[in-house]
């Protein structure tokens, strides 16, 4: 490992990094989120929370404006703000990210010829701590971990994966499928650290040999843990950090996720970017389309249904009662919105807001 520089002179190496928002720029669904205690995203976008048998601790992830000088401005930060002491066989933490099978063919995994990985990153936290980092390959139940230190400066840790020849039948998937998870071990019980750390090879799956030897970010509120200057990329060698501009980082995060809000103020009410056609004096139809084409079939959600309003020829705008996605695909969705009365029939309408609230819907086609 090499403590961060205090000014890097880096070059970028376009298109080395297969992890996307390694810098931690982007977070479309919030800034910060409280008392995370369950499965899921939650603020940077394709930065996973995964919690096993549930635990008594809890934590707040975030983006926050503390990366290290000359790599980014961001970091995502975990902190601990209700402690676990007494960790049940099942419980974990796992921070990670995962990977369309179809993104990953250049390492060449279970054949002639599969190359070695090397992962980098940028870490802190509030105590020294080891804990794990594994590549697990989704597709074919196989695993390595690697064990890193934490201080409470800023360090760059080099991590090479062996290749995994395997006997030529385990290689990822061709498909957009989740084919490989980068994990952060950050707490584990016995059933995944009663074994022998799994670190030399690629190996089958066997639960108590992946986090051998780590810490426990649950141990003490006091517990912060910070990440950015997140790299994987082929070969034995850690280049520098691709430096990637942010509407690219943006746009390859739309593939998986997007939140489309209002365009700015109309009058009392704000423009939604959305017309259609009433079906009936109480239900209007809008075809939705997305920003850029998303990775599979989206699940769609809205806030709440009143924080809209629908605008029929040069009518007022009428509160919304229910909302219903009719279909969908990669592109764009049908969706209907129903209200109590106003509407006429074969008339174009426009979604709009419900006196200034701020409405939005959620296109997620995570892994």
């Amino acid at each position: 490992m090499t403590r961060a520089r205090t000014n890097a002179n880096v070059t970028a190496a376009v298109g080395r990094n297969m992890v996307i928002n390694g810098a931690m720029n982007v977070a479309q669904r919030s800034a910060s989120v409280a008392a995370v205690a369950t499965d899921g995203y939650y603020t940077l976008d394709r930065w996973h929370i995964n919690m096993g048998t549930t635990s008594a601790g809890r934590l707040t992830m975030s983006q926050t404006a503390d990366g290290p000088n000359g790599i980014s401005a961001n970091c995502l930060k975990l902190d601990c703000t209700t402690a676990d002491t007494s960790i049940a066989a099942g419980e974990f933490i796992i921070l990670s990210q995962r990977f369309e099978g179809q993104n990953l063919q250049r390492i060449g995994k279970g054949v002639v010829g599969a190359k070695q990985v090397t992962v980098s990153f940028y870490v802190k936290a509030s105590a020294s701590f080891t804990f794990g980092l594994e590549l697990y390959d989704n597709d074919n139940s196989r695993q390595i971990t690697k064990l890193f230190d934490t201080t409470t400066d800023w360090v760059r840790h080099e991590i090479t994966f062996p290749a995994d020849v395997d006997d030529g039948s385990s290689p990822f998937d061709d498909d957009n499928g989740n084919s490989l998870s980068l994990q952060f071990w950050l707490n584990g019980g016995a059933t995944y650290t009663g074994g022998t750390l799994n670190t030399a090879s690629w190996a089958n799956d066997t639960s108590a040999n992946r986090a051998p030897g780590i810490d426990s970010f649950f141990s003490n509120t006091a517990n912060n843990f910070f990440l950015t200057g997140v790299q994987m990329e082929i070969g034995p060698v850690a280049t520098e950090f691709e430096q990637e501009d942010v509407s690219t980082t943006f746009k390859k995060c739309q593939r998986y996720f997007q939140k489309i809000e209002t365009l700015g103020s109309v009058a009392t009410y704000n423009a939604f970017p959305y017309t259609g056609l009433s079906r009936s004096s109480t239900i209007g139809k809008v075809t939705t389309g997305w920003i850029t084409p998303v990775r599979t079939v989206p699940t769609i959600t809205t806030t709440a249904a009143n924080t809209f309003a629908i605008v029929t020829g040069g009518g007022s705008a009428t509160a919304v009662t229910s909302v219903s996605v009719v279909r969908a695909n990669i592109n764009a969705a049908f969706v209907e919105f129903t209200v109590g009365s106003g509407l006429t029939a074969g008339q174009a309408t426009y979604l709009t807001t419900n006196n200034n609230t701020d409405p939005a819907i959620s296109v997620d086609a995570e892994l």
